[in-house]
Order: structure tokens, then sequence, then C-alpha cells
């Protein structure tokens, strides 16, 4: 796993910008989802296919497989609490194979819990002749499952949102005995600015800076106009730095980061490194036409002989 990679998750796995995400995709921002109602859940989904083997015989083999992300929560529907699970793959590139990992996470966790209720149902002894085979009574029920992917990148997602759009076959008559699955997707670059202000945390400014990341023009524009950016906590911070390759400093024990002045310090470093490259190109020249000796340009860059003499060899 990258740095990358590493630490989107860990942000995620924060209960305020999991709850965030989930409140911007099912209620248009509205605090519906409370963090103090997530319980982080193990993310290890099992499942037994049968395979064939070399000699052409059936045989199950178990798979594993891991979320990213998985947690429980509570919600109102028609004035009644229900519990639903919420999942969470975060993606730093784009996945175009994401409506099958997807489905196969949530299929996987569907008969977990089939399984879990039928040996609850086994060790009761309440099962009937109709429920011996699947152990599932038919007042029994599921807890639903939605999986949200987070794109954190610049680049539009142009990878299939559907299983249906990975077939082969586009006869609509066909497709339409196919059962499809959709993901649920939040993409930086498919949100407008008005859009963005429905995320309550940190995760605006986040996706924000990752959307403008491309077009220096807009991302000053957007951090000259956003006061919060001055007040970034640490985790949203490294998120930034690490997905969009944009090395700024981060003191140890911080807890928040500037990050118009951190971007500030950072393009002033640039600016000065720029100059000093061409600093060092022109003393080379003259170095080699004869014009400067090499202790001379060394002594104008504050550079040792030794230093100087192996920068020309580099640049040879």
């Amino acid at each position: 796993m990258g740095m990358a990679d590493a630490v989107t998750k860990q942000y995620m796995r924060e209960n305020t910008v999991f709850a965030d995400a989930f409140n911007f995709l099912l209620y248009h921002g509205e605090s519906v989802i409370q963090p103090e109602t997530l319980q982080e859940l193990d993310t290890t989904e099992v499942a037994i296919p049968f395979t064939m083997d070399d000699k052409g015989k059936w045989q199950a083999q178990a798979v594993q497989k891991y979320r990213d992300i998985l947690k429980m929560s509570t919600v109102m529907t028609d004035g009644k609490v229900a519990y639903v699970l919420l999942g969470v793959e975060t993606q730093t590139e784009i996945h175009y194979a994401m409506p099958v990992r997807n489905v196969i996470y949530d299929a996987l966790q569907y008969g977990k819990q089939v399984t879990e209720i039928s040996k609850r149902n086994r060790e009761k002894g309440v099962q009937t002749g109709k429920e011996f085979l699947s152990g599932f009574q038919k007042e029994d029920k599921l807890i639903p499952v939605i999986t949200l992917v987070i794109h954190f990148g610049a680049d539009s997602w142009d990878a299939p949102m559907s299983l249906h759009e990975m077939m082969a076959v586009t006869d609509k008559e066909l497709l339409q005995h196919i059962p499809d699955y959709r993901i649920k997707l939040i993409d930086p670059a498919g949100i407008d600015s008005g859009e963005m202000n429905k995320f309550q945390t940190s995760l605006r400014e986040v996706l924000s800076y990752i959307k403008y990341s491309k077009d220096a023009d807009k991302l000053a524009e957007y951090m000259s106009h956003n006061q919060r950016m001055e007040h970034l906590e640490v985790n949203a911070a490294q998120v930034i730095r690490e997905v969009t390759n944009t090395k700024f400093q981060i003191q140890e024990g911080t807890e928040e980061v500037n990050m118009c002045e951190a971007i500030e310090v950072l393009m002033n470093r640039r600016e000065n490194e720029g100059i000093q490259q061409g600093k060092l190109s022109l003393l080379k020249d003259l170095v080699d036409e004869g014009t400067l000796t090499v202790e001379a340009a060394a002594g104008k860059v504050n550079m040792s002989v030794e230093e100087f003499k192996e920068y020309m060899q580099k640049e040879i």
C-alpha cells in the first residue's frame, strides 16, 4: 500500500468525515447520519466458491476479500430506527472494474449475514422443514449495505459506473434479464462549487483542492476565498500533500496547517531553486568558456570546489 492510499484510508476512517461523505451522498449534506452512531466493523469478507481442479472435479476453496472501511450506523426510516452497513472504498487511481469489485463485497456481506442468522436459528432449533435447507426463516431480514467509492484524484472518473456498462453485449432485450449493479461515487472533478458546500467537514477542502490542483489560477482563487484553508487539520493536509504530490512541510506535533501559508512557502522555495539552478547553469557555461575559474564560480554560489565540479559532471 502506497502512502497516498494509507493516508486516505486513515482520513476516511474518522467518524466525522465518514458521516459527512454519506450525508452528502444520501441526504444532500443534511446531518442525518451522526458520527457517534457509527461503529467500525471487521472488513474481512469470506466466500467459499466451488472451483474445478486439474482432474475436472469441483472443490470448495475459501476466498477472502478486504474492504477498505465498513461501519454500522442507525438511521431513521419511516419514523423508525433502522440499522445500515456503510462501506467506503478509497481510490487514488481510477479503477475500471469497480462495479465488479463492489458487487463482490456487497454480495459477500449479505452472504455473511445469512450464514450468521442461519447459525443462530439452528442453535435455537427454530427452523421448520421449509427452512432447513438455508436455515433462514421467512421473517428474517437482512441489514442493507451501501458501498461508496471516493475518488481522490483530479482526473474525471471515466470508468464504468455499472455492470451493464462492462458487458460485451448492448442488446437491451438481453440486458434487461441480466441484473445490474451501479456504484455510488464521489468524484471531485464532477462536483461543482455549490455542491461542494454541502460537505461540512474538511472533506470539502480536500476534494476542492484536488479538483483545482491542475489549474493554478483556480486553485489560488479558491484558497484566497476560503478561510478554512488557514486552519486545516493535519490529517486532511496529509491527504492533500500525498495525493496531489504537493510537498509542503508539516511541522511535527502541530494540529492545524495553514495551507495558504504552506503553499506560499513552497512556491517561494521552488522559485528560489529555479533562480539558483539558472545561476549555476550560467556559471558552468562561463567556466567551460574559460571566462571564469572553477574556484571563482564555486565562491559565487557558496559551494566548495569539489561540489561545483560534481555539479558540472552531472550536467555533462
